[in-house]
């Protein structure tokens, strides 16, 4: 918006429509006052963004530098070398941008705060003052010229040379304070041109300099960029590729958890309870066991340590393992193991009666011997049975061999007693 022009002059005059017109620079100076502070102060907060945005970055970059990607196996493929040296390549492309972004920071108050903040003091600041001595030196005349024009005409005439002389003499100051302001003015109004713009100027160029120098980065980054990405979909391939065997994997080992071994792996292994004797008592106390079958070797490694005690893993050598009875125990899924450096028996007690047969089965384990109780009727059986063979015992002797010697109480020949027994088994035989 256009403004008409101030005339030197028009101070002389200084007519209404000057005024008017001086105003309206005096808005626009206001107006330019108050742009210069909210550049200054959204410059101050952009550039402090920055700062604190790059100092995000380099702490990003940190991050990314300090963590490395660990692979099974021994060996790497060039894919997965290019996948563990991606976050070092990444934090060195960031260090690098960010090190001329910092660059430009630290330059950017330099560049665009200082100078618009010397021009708001120095130069507005300044006409801010000649319009302050403007409007005193212009109430001071008109005041004058008030009192002046008041003064009676029968004064001497000594007198209203005086007065004339004063007034001419404060005509004159505020005709010079007026000159000043107006140049004042129209220098800030053409000056604020350049010394405005070229600050912004310097600082956008920085800006701009510091991105191309990003792009250029960026470019050099990008025969890497398209490395890895291939690095990526070969890595991303290979797992679509074997997804479908490790579902079966996972599949196997749901439905039976010990028949999907890795060679060189342990016959089975699990967590076992055996009850051991402690101070307080006895207890029953958790094992990580692992039995080799080859070796008859059974590692127990235990999980809970005895007061004022550390004990390590203990290798056993079995040597036979058997089923524990129900009756006898009132835990359930227990075996009993020996070994040959424990003296006894050691009872182990298993999560449950499926994993209680597969440790069995690994150890080769056997069924207990039952002794099959009788029932009241075959007991009865059996009484009268041998009450029946003990009563034709004492017949045939009191009938056949009472006078043999050697029966009873009464000393005789063993041949004879033998004799007889085989007589007596012989009719028994015969008689059954």
């Amino acid at each position: 918006m256009g403004h008409p022009p101030l005339e030197f002059s028009d101070c002389y005059l200084d007519s209404p429509d000057f005024r008017e017109r001086l105003k309206c620079y005096e808005q626009e100076l206001e107006r330019t006052n108050k742009f210069i502070k909210d550049v200054i102060k959204d410059g101050s907060a952009l550039i402090s963004a920055m700062r604190n945005y790059s100092s995000a970055v380099q702490k990003f970059s940190q991050t990314l530098q300090s963590f490395q990607f660990d692979f099974i196996g021994d060996t790497l493929t060039d894919d997965e070398i290019n996948i563990a040296e991606s976050f070092k390549e990444f934090a060195e492309l960031l260090n690098e941008v960010e090190n001329e972004r910092m660059m430009m920071v630290q330059n950017a108050s330099d560049l665009l705060i200082k100078p618009l903040e010397t021009f708001r003091k120095e130069q507005i600041g300044f006409t801010k003052e000649r319009k302050k001595k403007f409007e005193k030196d212009g109430e001071r005349f008109y005041s004058l010229l008030d009192r002046h024009l008041h003064l009676s005409s029968k004064k001497k005439e000594s007198q209203l040379l005086e007065a004339d002389l004063q007034v001419d003499k404060e005509r004159h100051n505020f005709f010079e304070s007026s000159l000043d302001y107006v140049y004042q003015i129209q220098e800030v109004q053409e000056s604020k041109k350049f010394n405005i713009v070229e600050p912004v100027l310097a600082f956008l160029h920085s800006l701009f300099i510091s991105n191309s120098l990003t792009v250029e980065l960026t470019q050099d980054f990008l025969p890497y960029k398209q490395q890895l990405q291939l690095s990526l979909q070969n890595t991303r391939n290979h797992f679509s590729s074997t997804r479908e065997e490790m579902e079966e994997l996972k599949k196997r080992m749901k439905e039976a958890p010990q028949t999907c071994k890795l060679p060189g792996q342990p016959t089975i292994e699990g967590y076992l309870y055996t009850q051991e004797k402690w101070a307080l008592g006895i207890s029953w106390v958790k094992y990580y066991c692992r039995y080799e079958k080859e070796t008859r070797t059974l590692t127990m490694t235990p999980m809970e340590q005895k007061p004022g005690a550390k004990q390590g893993p203990m290798d056993l050598t079995l040597k036979y393992c058997v089923r524990r009875k129900t009756e006898s125990i009132d835990k359930r899924f227990c075996f009993d193991i020996e070994t040959n450096e424990r003296p006894g028996t050691i009872t182990l007690q298993a999560p449950s009666e499926a994993n209680r047969r597969l440790w069995m089965e690994a150890m080769d384990g056997k069924e207990p011997i039952y002794h099959t109780p009788i029932t009241k009727q075959e007991e009865m059986e059996l009484n009268e049975v041998g009450f029946k063979f003990v009563r034709k015992c004492i017949n045939f002797i009191e009938t056949k061999g009472i006078k043999t010697e050697g029966l009873y109480r009464t000393v005789g020949s063993n041949i004879q007693v033998q004799k007889l027994l085989y007589a007596f088994f012989g009719i028994s035989r015969n008689l059954s």
